[in-house]
């Protein structure tokens, strides 16, 4: 693992679910073990840089440095090539800088790891858009080799009457410029929840990360919207060991709305039909309604269906979007001219990580479309793998 630092924090832990102590007993904690060793290791010294002693004269850039990108960059540099990685934000991290909440992953922590990468030989070249800033002819004749890592940054919109109230973030954007204002005070073009009735839609990680988020800012209220219905509190039979628990699980944020106001904000089998503005053109009340699971005789599929006649308006001055990804960003794919998959994800040839395009490659969620942290760091590894393949004709990276 090249960044337990991470992982110990933020990944779900699917390993602790599949362990076998968990048949019997508690699961062995692999995340606090993991979390412990690696703190131990950076506090006795043991995770200084260790630069190359050898370089190839390969140089490879990286389009974005989410855990992937950082992943490639850490295995390629440390093979012997130049390694230059273009970041749009103005800090390196990704998603793990701006779209989790510092509270969940200390932005120390991205820092320490990126300041040892740095050491080690890694370029970071932050602000830089590549497909806007920078063409992407200029990079492949610049470079021997391109890994887009950019993730699955376009966001699920909700399309419902009212969309363009003003008022209404994706999630993303919305904990972007939060944490943005943590790290500088300064920086004053943030989304303040304090005094609001908070809508947030979507019951995953990110809507949840929003609860959590809007509660500390102060919120007046808060209601989580989940189209599915609620989990049982145990597995059941169709969900056996060593699968992931399908079962309900309350995170921080659903704790902090518990101890704050007195019960769970989650609303099950909910989705918004309408959001209602004021004479202004802010939204203050969202139209929602109930849903129920039917078969499609067609195609034997079960469809979420509005309950007739269970439609309730519920007051909302700040409407979340946490309804997840759709793929990839559209300005860089045709910057490089990559092929797609129907989801818009960038397209390879089964478990590798070569696009359509000569000398240019692809890894993370931009690759497979949204999914763990985990994921990430492996495509990150296999990618660099692939590319060092490419530049030398043989490769040791595992």
């Amino acid at each position: 693992n090249n960044f337990p630092e991470f992982t110990s924090r933020v990944c779900p832990a699917p390993c602790e679910a599949a362990c076998t102590c968990g048949l019997n007993d508690s699961p062995v904690t692999i995340k606090e073990n993991e979390n412990a060793i690696i703190e131990y290791g950076y506090a006795n010294g043991l995770m200084e840089a260790k630069p190359p002693k050898v370089r190839t004269g390969k140089k490879v850039a990286i389009i974005g440095s989410g855990p992937s990108g950082l992943a490639a960059a850490d295995q390629l540099n440390k093979r012997g090539h130049s390694v230059t990685v273009f970041e749009r934000s103005d800090r390196p991290g990704g998603l793990l800088m701006y779209g989790i909440p510092n509270m969940k992953l200390e932005k120390t922590v991205i820092e320490r790891k990126v300041n040892v990468l740095t050491e080690e030989g890694v370029v970071f070249k932050t602000g830089v858009n590549v497909g806007v800033d920078v063409k992407a002819k200029q990079l492949l004749e610049e470079f021997d080799r391109v890994i887009l890592t950019c993730g699955a940054s376009n966001p699920r919109d909700i399309k419902a009457p009212g969309r363009e109230a003003k008022g209404i973030y994706f999630a993303v954007d919305y904990l972007t410029r939060v944490t943005k204002h943590v790290l500088n005070p300064e920086f004053t073009d943030f989304v303040d929840a304090k005094g609001k009735n908070v809508l947030v839609i979507g019951g995953g990680d990110t809507g949840n990360d929003c609860v959590g988020s809007s509660i500390r800012q102060g919120a007046k209220s808060v209601v989580q919207l989940e189209m599915m219905p609620q989990p049982p509190k145990e597995r059941t039979e169709s969900n056996p060991w060593p699968e992931w628990p399908k079962v309900l699980k309350t995170d921080y944020g659903q704790e902090e709305a518990i101890a704050v106001f007195g019960h769970d904000p989650r609303i099950y089998q909910t989705t918004v039909t309408e959001f209602i503005k004021d004479k202004k053109g802010n939204v203050c009340k969202a139209k929602i309604v109930k849903l129920k699971s039917v078969k499609d005789e067609k195609t034997g599929r079960f469809n979420m269906v509005p309950i007739e006649g269970s439609e309730e308006v519920i007051p909302a001055d700040v409407v979340l979007i946490a309804a997840g990804f759709l793929g990839s960003e559209k300005y860089v794919t045709d910057a490089f001219h990559v092929a797609l998959t129907p989801r818009t994800n960038v397209e390879t040839k089964p478990e590798q990580h070569a696009t359509s395009v000569d000398h240019v490659f692809t890894a993370g969620d931009m690759h497979r479309g949204q999914s763990l942290v985990v994921w990430a760091i492996h495509e990150g590894r296999e990618a660099a793998k692939a590319v060092d393949e490419s530049l030398m004709s043989y490769s040791y990276l595992q």
